[in-house]
């Protein structure tokens, strides 16, 4: 065929320009190419040669721009252009296949316009990202021209009569639109910017944030394209195969995006409400201020789903017209008409062509999953931002909560963090799915209507039956929602028992109790392994119904709306649909444009309806997580009485503000006039310095709330800093914990507070803080003088200070009975977000005799101490939560038993330099809690304590002249009058053993390092060898890990799942291809009975009654073989979680005490917990999402490469491009996973540190800084999630791009080789229906892969504890062997022992040989570390006892198995341990509650059950390890004589730090440096006035 500009046919009109050239159809053609070359020849240069010259104003150091007025609709006019030219191209093409030549006036200069309409947006796009407006002028002018001449060429169509059923004409009439919107864009930038015409061109900067280095989250800020595209993703998703990513690569996240923002927003939106003063926050309440604060951009995701849902519906169309098109007689096509010397073709001819069908669908599909993922992202970014809001919330709430909440039990630190965990990201996942809820009555609606467009009134009975399933499915979905409930309860009380089966492990093997809870334990995961077998099979039962039509996700049905998979459940819905189609009439059409395409719409029904359980499932959690919000929201607060008789009166606190704040936009909160209360509260804002980190977002945001009183009391004495008048305290609504207290506590003074354990001394202090419920009386906090080294205050702490009405009362250095410590390095715990004073810094080490602690420690005081201080020994910890107190310049003390664990020179050392020293010095006033009498006399005021009342109040010599009976009983207690302490070095006081365990742990940690860890340690390596070593291994599946999981379910089963999983996908391939067998006979047969004359196909000798016989059999096959597939996956889950389970369990309680000693709780914990949920719920279903992908992939290709087997050429690049993408996609998404994850559990430790410690928070008025801390944690993990998001994005807008392209190769290459090899029209339709699909299970196979790869961690982390190695539990005596009731006697003989904690460390006792004959008493005294607690542990095979060896009554012990020898002695431990349950089970494990922990005992009570535990168990040897550290001394002195009593007949070994403690003991050993230094009985060694006993004793009165 010839070709040439404007045909050469003979006699054409073309050239016909006799009526003048604007009549010339070619002309006016010719004539539109000139703006489109003007443009290119303008353009080109300026973007290919000059542009490197043009430096943009502002350095962006990110590849984005300031958007220029009119952006994004300029970047839509542009996607609609583009469009509208596409199909001139293909209209021009279409209607030159009727000419004898080839006329390129027809396409040419739309393909000109097409290039000029990419390089318009290119050319803009690089203007924009230069700032440098001046160069629009070129887009201006091109506009102006193409107007003008497309309009020239509108009137001239309109002119000849050329009317809007030539699609020609209605094409031309849209450019005339588009190209004059374009040029008012382009006019409205000239306005705005001012850029030419104007004598002041207006000067604009980038947003804030792209100025900022640290914001690399661009979404925001990206053009149109970029964003629908997650173009600018490309850059650091590449990047992940070269260094992993960390929140350092992430940066931060953009302002609007923030926790702090989105929380502004949240409470503005509750403030508005105009909620009468006082009422609780009700659903009601909190429902309305999410939809205030977040509802509008959720609309926008609602109505990309609208778009998106309705281009679906564009595949069964075009699938219909397409196969319709080539089954038909293609000679009927009449002659276009003829105007301008041009052939103008209609509307409907154009659509009537296969190949224009072909083009619209694949940009349909373009546009749908565009919108689809728009919709996904913008719905999950709005939930995130709405989670980050609600933590923010729920952490002010804390800061609020009222102590006896969670003292008394109402809430716990499990519960709070369950509302920050699990009910914030219910809530979140429900913004996601919510879109659902409008969008699927549209799929709905439409699409039975289309149906019944298809297949007439037989539509309505698969309509049916999916609506008749749909209630099943949700009666389902509602089982699994009861037995997850259940389940997760068995899990909750699993790992509550297994956290105190950890925690008091040291006790459990001490006790021999290692079976006991180990069968409790395995009796609650039984329970939950039935739940979860219930699970599995309601699981089986709706994949069984919804198998093919949506596939499961591991993160909560993440993007569930859009995994249909043509298979069984449309196929098995179209069989009654069929079979009443076929036989209802005798004439009716089963062509297989009718059968795909109502296959395709089935496809498309189905998800709406079975997508209604999991909403519906959604809807009623996040219902139930607002009322829990609610209720939380609506708890008791701290000074929520603010009643005149409550006078507090303060100070400047000192330290509760900073100078900067990180809000740099006065966008980010409420206009002052928004609201009065809010506006009180908020200061002037200031701009970002960003030469500085940004601080204290929260400094504006404290409540009227924090204060505690009404204003300054005018009668308290100017020396006294706290009065108590006619006090009455509770804890709960019952009678008051404290009674009648009348106190006070004078300034710059020390106040020593006593009493007998549970009397109530630590409530006084919570009482004088404003912890306690106060019911009656006054609390009054007198102003204090500003210490000198409190001069540094910032004009912020100024200005907080003075604001309001009321003052708060001063800060208080608080330092708890119990030590709180946080996840952080030793000198960050001290520091306490205190400036660092070196000086100040050393005087409290020394004072704490801290620094040979630093010493041990790997990093010195830059060492992490681990969750709660886990690395640390009792004593240490309560140094340093002292140290903070001290290192704290504040004028008030208060310390809360702060000696109660360290020994006798420890605590003199303390007392000396710490509080009588540096404290005194600095004259503060000093609250001192403690059981040591001796110190009284140090005292300037003593406050006595008695069953919750004041006993009495004054000085020592006060009391001896008022109180003479109580001051002997002192005196008698102290054993030593008021005297100088003894100059005695503390260096060899912490030697040893508690040194030595912090080294030992250290370089345990060091030694068992995970294999995570080296692999970090060798990336941060230098060499480049080790690096790409490295990176190849995070590219690779974890084969290894894959491969354990697998082996443990047993070859049975796995051969099962194979064969299973094949058979289901060959049977689901041969269902399609049956249906496109039937109905390509269907179409033979109409021809058939088209050339017999017959009137239907039935007279011709045609049946549909075998083929639908034959597709009913495979649809029920079909059937069994997807439950057969689901009860084999799940019984595989099952197999495998109960077995590694089982073997972990068995492993951890038998393992030896060095693994608990140097792993953290935490870590072997979350073995139990997030791992074991993981391999228990998530692995089975994401590893039969992953088979079923591939096989859908696999089988999906493999069809229609048998249907046009040329489809494998276009697939090898396909394929190429669809590994890279998974390749970099998998390192990217895996890396994002764990930052998610890793980024969650700081979030979740901070806010449990907090409820742990908010006393010493509030104490010391750090309530900003604490918020601080959790806007950056929240924002982290927040960052984490939206970078995820955009990743999954990113790979799911790629696939569908590369299913799209999939679908346009496919359908060309069916509709030639039909046309040309006549081709099955069946077939075609099969390879239509399947390629749609592809791109979902490319997708999914990729996500699910990437899934598998993070979730096989969880394998790998618990097969690394199975290697560990148990201790040697068997002997060489048997059970039997041993006698009954041994050991009678409690004779004990130690020969030669040498003891050692580890083969790689020296010996903690060495050679020590002694003789214990029954029924004695034995004390063991020794400076801390001399191998006391190490002697103790011996008797038990704790510790390795590489020499020697222990005889008791004649049998050795290395002899006797692990559980008879430690059955059969007791124990009672320094650090006190109860298990929950009642007060009886704690003592014997065989009735007042007891929680987790005991900590509804106070430390003293704990200890008193201990030794209630111990003597319940009669054993004839009893060891007490510093029992009594926590018991105050007249208890002490009680209990001392119980135990010279009633145990007068067995043998005892005490091991003290009170030397008094054993003066009555037959013997005394005294041990220093794992020798025994001294032996003999009390009286001979203190007769030696040179023996070490002695100088105990001296030292001690």
């Amino acid at each position: 065929m010839s070709l040439a500009f404007c045909g050469n046919e003979n006699n054409s009109a073309a050239y016909n320009v006799d009526e003048g050239v604007l009549n010339n159809g070619c002309f006016l053609d010719a004539l539109n190419v000139v703006p489109h070359v003007f443009l290119l020849f303008i353009t080109f240069p300026i973007l290919f040669i000059g542009w490197g010259s043009q430096s943009s104003k502002v350095h962006i150091h990110h590849s984005t721009w300031l958007h220029f007025p009119g952006h994004n609709l300029r970047w839509l006019l542009t996607f609609v252009l583009l469009f509208i030219l596409v199909c001139e191209i293909a209209e021009g093409i279409v209607s030159d296949g009727f000419s004898q030549s080839l006329h390129l006036h027809l396409y040419m200069p739309a393909g000109l316009a097409f290039m000029a309409g990419i390089t318009s947006i290119i050319y803009y796009h690089n203007i924009e990202t230069s700032n440098f407006p001046k160069l629009l002028l070129a887009l201006l002018i091109y506009w102006v021209l193409a107007f003008i001449m497309k309009t020239i060429k509108f009137a001239k169509y309109t002119e000849h009569g050329i009317s809007p059923r030539q699609l020609r004409y209605c094409i031309t009439g849209l450019l005339v639109l588009l190209y004059g919107l374009l040029l008012a864009v382009e006019i409205s930038v000239i306005l705005g910017r001012r850029y030419m015409c104007f004598a002041n061109p207006t000067e604009m900067k980038p947003p804030e944030d792209l100025q900022d280095l640290g914001v690399r989250f661009l979404q925001p800020f990206v053009n149109l394209l970029s964003k629908a595209t997650y173009w600018w993703m490309n850059t650091f998703i590449t990047s992940a195969h070269r260094r992993p990513i960390d929140l350092k690569v992430i940066g931060k996240l953009p302002i609007a995006m923030r926790a702090l923002t989105n929380y502004m927003k949240l409470r503005k939106a509750f403030e508005e409400q105009k909620r009468p003063q006082g009422t609780p926050q009700s659903p009601k309440w909190i429902w309305q201020a999410m939809r205030k604060a977040f509802g509008r951009p959720l609309i926008l995701s609602i109505t990309f789903r609208f778009l998106a849902d309705l281009l679906g519906f564009a595949g069964p169309l075009c699938i219909s017209g397409i196969v319709h098109h080539i089954s038909k007689d293609n000679g009927t096509i009449q002659q276009p008409m003829r105007l301008l010397g041009i052939y103008f073709i209609s509307s409907k001819e154009f659509l009537e062509n296969a190949y224009v069908l072909t083009v619209l669908l694949f940009f349909a599909l373009l546009l749908q999953r565009t919108f689809l993922q728009a919709s996904y992202y913008v719905a999950i970014e709005t939930g995130i931002n709405l989670r980050g809001a609600i933590q923010t919330k729920i952490y002010n709430k804390i800061m609020r909560l009222c102590t006896s909440n969670m003292s008394m039990g109402e809430l716990t630190v499990a519960q709070i963090c369950n509302l920050v965990a699990i009910d914030t990201n219910q809530l979140m996942w429900f913004f996601f799915l919510c879109p659902n809820l409008w969008a699927m009555p549209v799929q709905i609606i439409v699409g039975v209507i289309l149906l019944y467009y298809l297949l007439g009134i037989s539509a309505l009975i698969g309509a049916t039956v999916i609506a008749v399933l749909a209630p099943v499915q949700y009666f389902v979905a509602t089982k699994l929602s009861q037995t997850q409930k259940s389940t997760l309860e068995y899990s909750s009380e699993r790992l509550k028992k297994t956290n105190e089966l950890l925690r008091g492990i040291k006790l459990l093997k001490l006790y021999a109790w290692e079976r006991i809870f180990c069968d409790s334990v395995e009796e609650t995961r039984g329970k939950e392994l039935t739940s979860l077998q219930a699970f599995a099979l309601y699981t089986s039962i709706s994949r069984q119904i919804i198998d093919s039509a949506m596939q499961s996700d591991s993160k909560m049905s993440s993007d569930i709306s859009q995994r249909h998979s043509g298979g069984l459940s449309a196929s098995a819905t179209l069989t009654p649909t069929f079979v009443v189609h076929v036989h209802i009439s005798e004439d009716a059409d089963l062509s297989p444009a009718v059968a795909f395409a109502s296959l395709s719409l089935f496809h498309i029904l189905v998800t709406p309806l079975f997508l209604l359980s999991s909403v519906v499932r959604s809807t009623v959690k996040a219902l139930v997580s607002v009322q829990k919000l609610s209720e939380f929201f609506s708890s008791d607060e701290i000074g929520d009485e603010l009643e005149p008789r409550v006078t507090l009166t303060s100070g400047s606190s000192n330290h509760n503000q900073n100078r900067y704040q990180a809000v740099s936009s006065s966008k980010l909160f409420p206009s002052p006039s928004s609201s009065s209360s809010l506006s009180r509260r908020l200061q002037p804002l200031k701009v970002v310095n960003r030469k500085r980190p940004p601080r204290d977002d929260w400094n504006n945001f404290s409540s009227h709330r924090d204060h505690e009183g009404d204003g300054p009391s005018q009668d308290v004495q100017q020396d006294i800093c706290i009065k108590i008048t006619s006090g009455y305290f509770t804890w709960t609504d019952g009678p008051p914990t404290l009674s009648n207290v009348d106190i006070k506590i004078p300034f710059g003074k020390l106040t020593m507070i006593v009493g007998q354990v549970g009397c109530g001394k630590s409530s006084l202090l919570l009482a004088a803080l404003g912890e306690m419920q106060r019911i009656s009386g006054t609390v009054t906090w007198n102003s204090l003088p500003i210490l000198e080294s409190e001069g540094d205050e910032s004009p912020t702490d100024r200005d907080a200070a003075g604001d309001g009405d009321i003052r708060k009362r001063c800060a208080v250095a608080y330092a708890s009975q119990k030590p709180w410590l946080l996840n952080a390095t030793l000198v960050e715990n001290i520091t306490f977000e205190m400036p660092m004073i070196k000086p100040r810094y050393k005087a409290v080490i020394d004072a704490c005799s801290l620094q040979p602690d630093i010493d041990i420690l790997p990093q010195g005081d830059q060492t992490e101490i681990g969750e709660r201080g886990i690395i640390l020994s009792g004593g240490q910890k309560q140094r340093i939560s002292v140290a903070r107190a001290l290192y704290q310049q504040t004028n008030v003390v208060f310390l809360d038993d702060p000696f109660s664990a360290l020994d006798i020179h420890l605590s003199d050392h303390l007392m000396q330099d710490g509080i009588l020293k540096l404290l005194r010095e600095e004259k503060r006033t000093v609250v001192l809690v403690t059981h040591k009498l001796q110190y009284l006399p140090h005292a300037d005021w003593i406050i006595a304590m008695k069953d919750g009342t004041i006993h009495t109040e004054g000085t020592l010599k006060d009391i001896s002249n008022s109180e003479p009976e109580l001051f002997e009983q002192w005196k008698t207690l102290m054993h030593r009058q008021d005297q100088e302490f003894e100059k005695e070095t503390v260096a060899a006081s912490m030697t040893d053993l508690e040194r030595k365990n912090l080294r030992r742990a250290m370089y345990s940690r060091e030694a068992i390092r995970t294999e995570e860890d080296e692999e970090e340690e060798s990336m941060e390596s230098d060499d480049d060898d080790n690096m790409s070593q490295v990176m190849r291994q995070r590219a690779t599946i974890p084969w290894r890990s894959c491969g354990t999981y697998l082996s443990s379910a047993g070859l049975l089963l796995l051969s099962l799942l194979l064969l299973s999983q094949l058979l289901k996908h060959s049977l689901m391939v041969a269902i399609d291809y049956w249906l496109a067998h039937w109905t390509s006979h269907v179409i033979a047969a109409k021809i058939e009975a088209t050339a017999h004359n017959c009137t239907v196909v039935q007279d011709c000798g045609f049946s549909h009654s075998w083929y639908l016989s034959v597709f009913s059999v495979l649809c029920c096959l079909g059937i069994v073989l997807c439950l057969a597939t689901s009860v084999a996956v799940e019984w595989t889950g099952l197999k495998v979680a109960k077995e590694l389970h089982h073997n972990l369990l068995n492993k951890i309680i038998l393992a030896p005490m060095r693994l608990f000693e140097t792993t953290p709780l935490g870590s072997i914990l979350n073995r139990f917990s997030t791992d074991t949920n993981t391999i228990d719920q998530h692995i089975p279903t994401t590893l039969e999402c992953l088979s079923r992908s591939t096989l859908l992939c696999v089988s999906a290709l493999g069809v229609i490469s048998y249907v046009t087997p040329v489809f494998l050429i276009a697939l090898l690049p396909l394929a190429v491009a669809c590994y890279f993408i998974q390749k970099y996609f998998r390192v990217a998404s895996r890396d994002l996973q764990q930052l998610e994850d890793s980024t969650q559990l700081p979030l979740l430790s901070h806010f449990s540190e907090t409820v742990e410690g908010l006393t010493t928070i509030r104490a010391l008025r750090y309530e900003p800084r604490f918020r601080q801390r959790l806007l950056q944690f929240t924002d982290a993990n927040n960052i984490a999630s939206l970078f995820l998001t955009a990743a999954n994005r990113w790979l799911e807008v790629r696939m569908e791009y590369i299913g799209a392209c999939v679908v346009l190769v496919a359908a060309v290459a069916s509709i030639t080789n039909s046309l040309y090899n006549h081709l099955s029209t069946g077939l075609v339709g099969l390879g239509l229906t399947y390629a749609l699909m592809v791109s979902n299970y490319m997708n999914w196979m990729v996500r699910n892969l990437a899934d598998m790869e993070v979730q096989l961690g969880s394998v790998k982390r618990i097969n690394g504890l199975l290697k560990t190695e148990p201790e040697n539990y068997e002997g060489l005596l048997t059970v039997s062997q041993v006698p009954d009731g041994w050991p009678r006697q409690g004779e004990i003989k130690i020969q030669n022992l040498s003891v050692r904690y580890d083969t790689t460390l020296k010996p903690v006792l060495k050679n020590v040989n002694t003789h214990i004959s029954p029924g004695q008493k034995v004390g063991i005294c020794g400076r801390t570390g001399s191998g006391k607690s190490s002697f103790s542990l011996a008797f038990f095979r704790m510790v390795d006892m590489f020499e020697g060896r222990i005889v008791i009554d004649n049998i050795d012990i290395a002899k006797l198995p692990l559980q008879t020898l430690r059955s059969r002695l007791s124990i009672i431990l320094q650090d006190p341990f109860l298990f929950s349950g009642t007060i009886r089970c704690c003592c014997d494990r065989e009735d007042a509650m007891v929680t987790e922990g005991g900590e509804n005992f106070s430390q003293g009570q704990r200890q008193l059950f201990c030794l209630a535990r111990a003597f319940v168990r009669k054993s004839s040897i009893l060891i007490m390890d510093e029992a009594t550290a926590s018991i105050d001394m007249a208890t002490e002195s009680i209990l001392q004589k119980v135990v010279m009593t009633a145990f007068a007949d067995r043998t005892v070994v005490i091991i003290a730090h009170r030397v008094h403690t054993i003066l009555n003991a037959d013997l005394v050993i005294v041990m220093k440096r794992g020798i025994i230094l001294e032996y003999d009985t009390p009286q001979a060694l203190l007769e030696k006035e040179d023996s070490v006993f002695a100088s105990f004793v001296r030292a001690d009165k």
